[in-house]
């Protein structure tokens, strides 16, 4: 019986082939967008996800100013962490290593090109190097890491070394920043996180003349020790700087947030962001809806006739209802089916294009089956929802009035 619904669904459908597209296309729009902003969402999400698992759960970040979703004074703005910061963290409890890190923008000059980029100033002290080499996105690929006693010496990121300038700095070779003389004497493995990857590393000491750094650090990267709980390490850090900074709970001038607690923002965000993409993205599926609906109206007035003389050789109102409502169904998942190809195609262009813009995958499209399923079927319920009203109308009429109409 549902096989015998569904082929003079299909068979009205394609009587009226213009039609029955215009119609569609709402649905499959609407669909297409849907798909694409989640599978890419998700897709972001879990790229960001893996980034994270290499770096490890057991790290712990301190950055100036206050943490997200504050309301900051002019004091917090302006807040900057020192040498001193890293010395009292290093002197916490469950801290295994802890690395001030110094960045700031410089102007880069390499054979005949001159561009303006990020350099990060790392110590060369025996714990510094130490912490360095257990920090994967700064690992060596190629020649080696700075030590100390180096002086007017530099390590490339990846893509630093790959396509930052017209032609690919290497290990031995000679570049300028803001005027000095340095010789690259590594570059690093690809660390896939777009920052690491772009920057030029020099030693710390060179910072204070060269930029000015006066023991400023821009950010303190934490090791905490085997077994212990990052948490509960970062509450003993907050407390330890509050304390040295003179602020009460809740005033910091400071964040310490453990590598789960940012990625749980990263995730916060990326969350709120695609709801609102795909809220908008879903008002074309309501343009669809009411499309189908408008297209299944008319075909109930174009075949008030038909359906007085189903009725009139046996056809009940449920049989004329349910007739109806797989014609909108089959609409809305043809539409879907449609939508999800598309959506597939859009976001692989996307995927593409990032790629190739940013020179890696820090964007890869994620089709989980519940996505691809869940499209089709919320396509079909819109169909046939926007169908509903249609059918009963088909369903009401009366056999004797249906075959006068004209």
């Amino acid at each position: 019986m549902i096989t015998d619904y569904l082929i003079m669904a299909a068979r009205n459908i394609t009587k009226k082939r213009l039609r029955s597209w215009l119609t569609m296309m709402g649905i499959f729009v609407g669909i297409a967008a849907v798909v694409a902003l989640i599978s890419i969402g998700q897709g972001f999400q879990r790229t960001i996800n893996e980034e994270f698992e290499k770096v490890g759960t057991n790290r712990i970040t301190v950055q100036p100013g206050s943490a997200f979703g504050g309301t900051p004074s002019s004091s917090m703005l302006s807040a900057k962490l020192y040498d001193r910061d890293v010395r009292i963290v290093r002197r916490v409890s469950g801290v295994e290593y802890a690395l001030g890190m110094f960045i700031t923008n410089a102007k880069l000059e390499f054979k005949d090109e001159v561009k303006y980029g990020m350099v990060m100033c790392t110590p060369t002290d025996a714990e510094s190097l130490k912490a360095i080499s257990s920090i994967s996105f700064l690992d060596i690929e190629t020649g080696r890491e700075l030590r100390g006693g180096d002086n007017y010496v530099a390590v490339a990121g990846y893509r630093f070394g790959t396509d930052y300038f017209d032609k690919p700095v290497k290990a031995g070779d000679k570049l300028y920043i803001n005027g000095k003389r340095f010789e690259v004497v590594g570059v690093q493995k690809k660390a896939g996180t777009g920052v690491h990857d772009l920057i030029i590393r020099i030693p710390m000491h060179l910072c204070d003349g060269m930029f000015n750094r006066s023991e400023e650090v821009s950010m303190i990267s934490i090791l905490v020790r085997q077994g212990l709980d990052p948490p509960g390490v970062a509450d003993a850090i907050s407390e330890e700087l509050r304390q040295d900074h003179g602020r009460k709970k809740g005033e910091e001038d400071f964040t310490v947030q453990t590598a789960q607690q940012i990625l749980n923002s990263f995730n916060a965000i990326i969350g709120v962001v695609q709801a609102v993409l795909v809220g908008i993205a879903a008002i074309s599926l309501l343009v669809g809806g009411i499309g189908i609906m408008n297209t299944m109206y008319t075909a109930v007035l174009e075949r008030t006739k038909e359906i007085g003389i189903m009725k009139a050789v046996g056809a009940r109102n449920s049989d004329i209802m349910k007739l109806f409502l797989f014609e909108s169904g089959l609409l809305g998942i043809t539409g879907g089916i449609i939508g999800v190809v598309l959506g597939f195609g859009i976001s692989k262009a996307i995927e593409f294009a990032i790629t190739m813009a940013l020179g890696d995958s820090l964007l890869r499209a994620y089709f989980p089956w519940q996505l691809i399923m869940g499209a089709l079927a919320f396509a079909f319920v819109v169909g046939a929802a926007s169908g509903t009203l249609p059918a009963l109308q088909a369903a009401s009429l009366k056999p004797v009035d249906a075959l006068r109409y004209e």
